[in-house]
């Protein structure tokens, strides 16, 4: 018998794999707050593009549209965060 993988389980689960990248997009989005520099701004941008691509995903497969409402409406949040962020450390 094949041995489940945590990838083979997170490709089964399109939803799971939104909501952890909501999650790491979450404390990106924090540290940039913390330490409002170029490449954390940058490192928390790229963190909730990789959100928004397994949003897409969950979405088509509709799986547990409940939780992928929640992770849209935090994922909608933390992007209005980081936009903020990216002002202050523009206008360094």
């Amino acid at each position: 018998m094949a041995k489940h993988t945590d990838q083979s389980w997170k490709q089964d689960h399109p939803s799971t794999l939104f909501s952890n990248s909501v999650q790491k997009a979450d404390r990106a989005v924090k540290q940039a707050m913390s330490h409002p520099e170029e490449i954390a701004v940058e490192h928390a941008f790229n963190s909730i593009s990789h959100a928004e691509n397994a949003q897409m995903n969950a979405v088509q497969h509709n799986e547990h549209m409940d939780i992928v409402e929640q992770n849209i409406e935090h994922l909608d949040q933390l992007r209005q965060q980081i936009e903020g962020v990216q002002d202050i450390v523009e206008d360094k």
